[in-house]
């Protein structure tokens, strides 16, 4: 870490069996809708506990109703990428599962690809095109150096969608 970043918090590991759980309680509920051949993953936004917590809570609260994650790290993760109706269960950063989102609009592209809307719909900051970019370049180029590789705008990314299928009670 270089002098000038702030020391960040780290995310506690995910809770798989709770996020087994969750799922099994939104299947239980919506037999029609939880239709998913395997479970779903596991995960988090963002890569440390203070920006997983904010994007989470943007969820929660309706303002951020899309995402964006790099080709590159589902297959890092051995993650198939996602399907229009799959659905994926998101943490907080004590790796408590929160909400089960369910994919709605899916597409494959560039950086330079993303349109103000889309900006919008993520709901970060001011929600405008020119802070998304700034915001996601250092975000990718962090995402890229710990996986070993030096992220580009020519690297493709998962514009997705979604909508909130299931939240945790507790």
């Amino acid at each position: 870490m270089t002098g000038d970043q702030p020391a960040r918090r780290a995310n506690a590991p995910v809770d798989h069996a709770a996020g087994v759980r969750l799922w099994e309680e939104y299947r239980a509920a919506h037999p029609d809708r939880a239709l998913d051949p395997e479970p779903p993953s596991v995960e988090r936004f963002g890569d440390h506990a203070d920006l997983t917590d904010e994007l989470l809570a943007l969820v929660l609260d309706g303002t951020k109703t899309a995402t964006a994650g790099l080709v590159a790290e589902f297959a890092h993760e051995g993650q198939p990428l996602p399907r229009i109706g799959s659905h994926w269960i998101a943490c907080d950063s004590a790796g408590r599962p929160r909400v089960i989102l369910r994919s709605t609009e899916l597409r494959i592209g560039p950086f330079t690809s993303v349109d103000a809307r889309f900006a919008h719909d993520e709901g970060e900051d001011d929600r405008t095109l020119d802070t998304w970019r700034d915001g996601h370049r250092r975000y990718w180029t962090r995402v890229g150096a710990a996986l070993g590789f030096e992220w580009t705008e020519a690297h493709d990314i998962v514009f997705e969608r979604f909508d909130v299928a299931w939240r945790s009670l507790t």
